[in-house]
């Protein structure tokens, strides 16, 4: 089974690898009196009276990032077709992951910029550019209030219009091929796909980002996240080319290949659990702080990923490989997540 663990860890490669310059104070912004970057004060304004959404950005933690769906009760708002594809992603373990092949991520990029990467926004009167630091990308997006194409060529990043509604920019998107995914699971969308953003700049450091996902083919009904957006002082944007195509010949195994383990065994496993203090940071950024396991019809799951046995106490997923510990008198302590970024301890909570 290692080629399903490599699998894995190249799921995730082209993430574990931002970075930071050395310090490098930022011009012209506002700062407390110890000379520290004051991210609470008044947002900026274009001399139009506009909120001026310029700079650098980081978004929080995402966890649709890696999965739209949360809870795997929620598979449901994904039609049948498209669950079926979905089911075929996790099974080939991301055998034609776009990311993992060096391909951009489409509207998974457009989602936070892709995680945990860093963006820059430039603004004018007539348009409204990203510029991504995860492969050298950028988006348009048009303000001189053109339309959207009704019969866009499909594109990796699709075709971007904006207004304003109040202090909020309204983006809305369309013209996807339907080679990207949606997260990094591998929930499919169609060239139907229509993406709408909303910036809102609630002081100098923080926008209140919110993304919805509109795909009658795919999707019973939209799928709408909200999330923080930090502005990144003191530091600048780094280069990142994925150059991992090389290592996709390793991409084989099916999700399938596991063991069968007695549903009274996977019983002991559900439940919350939280990451331990001292855990490395990547592993919260790329999986939260918190999972939940549970048992469903026979299947484990860690929040909607299903869980594949390859021994009593050692699982593989799409997401990393997973260990359960017991102490002395066989009660579930904790779990590790096996990452190429390092380990992570997840703690049962009581």
């Amino acid at each position: 089974m290692k080629h399903i663990a490599i699998a894995a860890a190249i799921c995730f490669l082209p993430f574990s690898l931002y970075g930071q310059w050395f310090h490098q104070p930022t011009s012209r912004i506002p700062r407390t009196e110890d000379g520290q970057p004051n991210l609470t004060a008044q947002a900026p304004r274009t001399p139009d009276g506009k909120p001026d959404l310029s700079g650098l950005w980081r978004p929080e933690f995402n966890p649709y990032n890696l999965d739209v769906i949360q809870n795997v009760k929620d598979e449901a708002i994904f039609r049948p077709e498209a669950e079926a594809l979905f089911r075929q992603h996790l099974a080939d373990f991301h055998a034609t992951d776009p990311i993992t092949h060096c391909l951009p991520g489409g509207p998974l990029d457009v989602l936070a910029a892709g995680g945990i990467a860093l963006y820059r926004i430039i603004q004018s009167s007539n348009m409204v550019v990203l510029l991504y630091e995860r492969g050298v990308m950028y988006r348009q997006i048009f303000m001189d209030g053109r339309k959207l194409p009704k019969d866009p060529n499909p594109t990796w990043m699709g075709y971007s219009v904006g207004r304003w509604e109040g202090d909020t920019l309204v983006v809305e998107s369309a013209g996807f091929n339907d080679r990207s995914w949606l997260d990094r699971l591998g929930h499919p969308h169609s060239e139907d796909l229509r993406v709408t953003e909303r910036f809102r700049r609630v002081d100098f450091g923080h926008i209140q980002f919110e993304i919805s996902y509109d795909d009658p083919k795919t999707l019973t009904r939209p799928l709408t996240f909200s999330l923080a957006v930090n502005y990144a002082p003191d530091t600048e944007m780094l280069e990142t080319v994925c150059e991992n195509e090389r290592s996709t010949a390793h991409l084989v195994g099916k999700a399938n290949a596991g063991l069968k383990v007695d549903e009274a065994v996977l019983a002991k496993y559900v439940g919350k659990y939280q990451v331990q203090a001292g855990s490395p940071g990547t592993m919260a950024g790329f999986f939260g702080k918190s999972q939940s396991i549970s048992l469903i019809d026979g299947q484990l799951w860690m929040n909607a990923i299903p869980l594949i046995p390859q021994s009593e106490t050692r699982f593989d997923s799409a997401a990393a490989p997973i260990e359960f510990f017991t102490d002395a008198y066989g009660k579930v302590t904790h779990l590790i997540l096996h990452a190429n970024e390092g380990d992570g301890r997840y703690n049962r909570r009581p």
